[in-house]
């Protein structure tokens, strides 16, 4: 049984989660949630024993200096709350943590536990996989779910996904077990230029959320950091001849694919969400657990942006990954994750 201290009555609940590692391409999901947690001011209320889940040979404790003290911090899950305000409050609860390296039933398990014993009434895992998608397009969002009638009911694909899974499948999975109503989004991250951070990706996903939750996430600086990112991406492609060709081989196959449905459904959703916007306030937002602005104890994971590497020719399929996700992707079934 767990017993939770100090963590209030939870309005509407919603559990959001991402996992670093395999189902993490570009940093886009876990930076999404580190987002979500350091625009709400989430208050961490437990993290799960490192010591249960954890191979400290792959994933390392860092050691820092505190107060001219040594400590170290271990690699774990950890579990936060925040309220959104407005005329309709809600809680998420935000789990960030690493694809574990052992146990995965009994992480499923824990992580399903604090879910019952909050009163979840739905769980949202996101993921990033690598594809043949250019950086100049919007990024391809997937929302998945193994519930039949969740799928009818909130507009989302009903995976028939075979194959190798990460711990986003493995958890979805879980969930629907348990009866906890679960779904994933899943961003689709050019391989090309896999290496993190990718705000435009990260950003598409807290969009695509916004939408299934029907909420106003505060976005601060994200939008401008993914346009300096493809504004980057599209400089470096600029060097490089080949890369240049197969982008724009990758981006004449996207459009013909999405022409029949470009100004459909796309426009309508974006002028929903504008209309959300310009109701809640300015575009950028601000913050706003209880109304405040601020930080949080999560920071992003640090990384830089370097040239992409030559990629194959077209039809020879997708280059190596790095690091955060398979080549294809978590569950490559074509933006189709369970």
């Amino acid at each position: 049984m767990i017993e939770l201290e100090g963590v209030p009555e939870l309005i509407d609940p919603v559990m959001v989660a991402a996992f670093e590692g395999w189902n993490d391409a570009g940093d886009a999901a876990s930076t999404a949630v580190a987002h979500l947690e350091r625009e709400w001011k989430g208050e961490v209320f437990a993290a799960l024993d490192a010591e249960d889940y954890y191979d400290f040979q792959v994933n390392r404790p860092t050691v820092f200096m505190d107060g001219g003290v040594r400590k170290i911090t271990w690699p774990t899950t950890r579990l936060s709350v925040v309220r959104i305000g407005g005329e309709k409050p809600r809680d998420l609860v935000l789990v960030r943590g690493i694809e574990p390296s052992m146990r995965w039933r009994s992480f499923c398990n824990e992580l399903l536990g604090f879910a019952h014993e909050l009163g979840v009434e739905l769980v949202v895992i996101l993921g990033a996989l690598l594809g043949d998608t250019p950086h100049t397009r919007p990024v391809p969002i997937s929302g998945t779910t193994s519930d039949s009638d969740l799928a009818r009911r909130m507009d989302l694909e009903e995976t028939k996904y075979e194959g190798p899974t990460g711990i986003v499948g493995v958890l979805q999975e879980a969930c629907t077990h348990a009866g906890v109503p679960a779904v994933s989004l899943w961003a689709a991250v050019p391989h090309y230029v896999s290496q993190p951070p990718n705000p435009k990706a990260t950003l598409a996903l807290l969009n695509r959320l916004e939408d299934l939750l029907d909420l106003r996430i505060p976005l601060g600086e994200l939008a401008e950091d993914a346009r300096a990112w493809q504004v980057g991406v599209d400089q470096l492609a600029a060097e490089d001849s080949e890369v240049a060709e197969y982008v724009q081989t990758l981006e004449e196959a996207r459009d013909t694919a999405e022409l029949p449905e470009a100004s459909g459904e796309a426009i309508a959703r974006e002028f929903e969400r504008y209309l959300r916007r310009r109701d809640g306030g300015s575009p950028g937002g601000h913050a706003t657990a209880d109304g405040a602005e601020g930080g949080s104890y999560l920071r992003d994971s640090p990384g830089g942006r370097g040239r992409p590497p030559k990629p194959p020719k077209p039809g020879a399929g997708p280059g190596p990954g790095s690091g955060s996700g398979p080549a294809s992707g978590p569950d490559d079934e074509d933006s189709s994750e369970d």
